[in-house]
């Protein structure tokens, strides 16, 4: 018989939204039975009442302390991840928890020894792992076909940037945006980051400036098992969501490429045309997002560690925070400077 799992989230915003929708309507065998949020308005309540969400509440303790309750996902801001993934650990319950786990090393590790000393699975929400032409890379990449990776290519830029009230408590470009690019990076090579060296500018606003960030940025990285990476970021590029993978490896390369809206082509004697990329990301990685809840439930009903896991979360938050020296101190910066501390 296939167990079915009782479910709360925490956080209903616009990723919770997103989980919770696929909780209700594409993940099999679970009961989503309460859903947490400071902001307990009319507005939220008619949302849940639309998708059929049993019971909302502003507490969160409701659900930690739930004995029903068997699974948590934390889609709360940054802030309170480490809080909520330790409270429930200690509660015995397996955590699904949006990245990041937190910003600062040593609350991280912190977090990782509950998770670890109450025996309880935690998955990160890097989503862009599950999105199916990411997917396909990857499997290429393990099956040998290109051989050993030697370089890997991101790009990786949004349609616009975001308001400036967001970037101020962000913690930068590194972290709000190339976070993902880390993980896919790690992802793609199978190697953790060794070395970064970042640099960028702002030259598409210059409110960003005065507020702290930059809008644009190159990363070179250096793998420990030797392959070398390329990541570059904008928060403005006005033709749509550009988000491209190439890994390059001693018997070829693999490519996932954008996709365009539809696969239509229009063929005259002035020019040839396609139609635009998605604009962003919910057009992008809507499918990636059911994919990794999905698998997050597999891994339960199998006995398996989940990946990606906290010790993931934490080597990407190091390669960020290693990424920002690198750029404030203009030179190459290794990650055990920032690890051992």
């Amino acid at each position: 018989m296939v167990k079915i799992f009782t479910v709360g989230v925490i956080g209903a915003g616009r990723i919770g939204k997103i989980h919770i929708e696929n909780l209700v309507r594409k993940i099999p065998n679970i009961n989503l039975k309460i859903v947490a949020d400071i902001k307990f308005n009319d507005e939220l309540k008619q949302w849940a009442g639309e998708i059929g969400i049993p019971k909302l509440t502003s507490d969160a303790s409701e659900i930690i302390n739930d004995p029903k309750i068997d699974i948590i996902v934390i889609c709360s801001s940054t802030d309170t991840h480490a809080k909520f993934i330790q409270d429930s650990a200690k509660a015995n319950k397996h955590i699904f928890c949006e990245k990041p786990i937190d910003t600062d090393i040593k609350r991280i590790k912190e977090t990782l020894a509950v998770v670890r000393e109450e025996g309880v699975k935690l998955m990160l929400g890097y989503n862009r792992r599950f999105d199916r032409n990411f997917m396909r890379c990857h499997e290429v990449i393990v099956s040998g076909q290109i051989g050993e990776p030697q370089i890997v290519k991101i790009t990786s830029r949004d349609p616009a940037p975001p308001a400036i009230d967001y970037i101020k408590g962000s913690g930068g470009i590194f972290f709000d945006m190339t976070i993902h690019d880390w993980d896919m990076a790690r992802f793609q090579v199978g190697s953790d980051v060794e070395e970064v060296y970042a640099t960028g500018g702002v030259l598409i606003d210059p409110e960003i400036g005065k507020a702290g960030d930059i809008d644009t940025a190159v990363a070179v990285l250096k793998f420990k098992n030797g392959a070398m990476g390329i990541i570059d970021n904008t928060r403005q590029a006005v033709y749509g969501y550009d988000q491209r993978v190439e890994v390059f490896g001693s018997k070829g390369c693999v490519i996932a490429d954008n996709e365009a809206t539809n696969t239509v082509r229009t063929y005259t004697a002035e020019c040839t045309n396609i139609d635009k990329i998605p604009y962003f990301f919910m057009e992008r990685y809507l499918d990636s997002y059911s994919n990794e809840l999905e698998y997050f439930f597999e891994c339960l009903r199998e006995n398996k560690e989940p990946r990606p896991n906290g010790e993931d979360g934490m080597q990407n938050v190091l390669v960020a925070l290693t990424a920002q020296k690198a750029l404030e101190e203009n030179r190459p910066v290794k990650i055990s400077e920032l690890s051992n501390t």
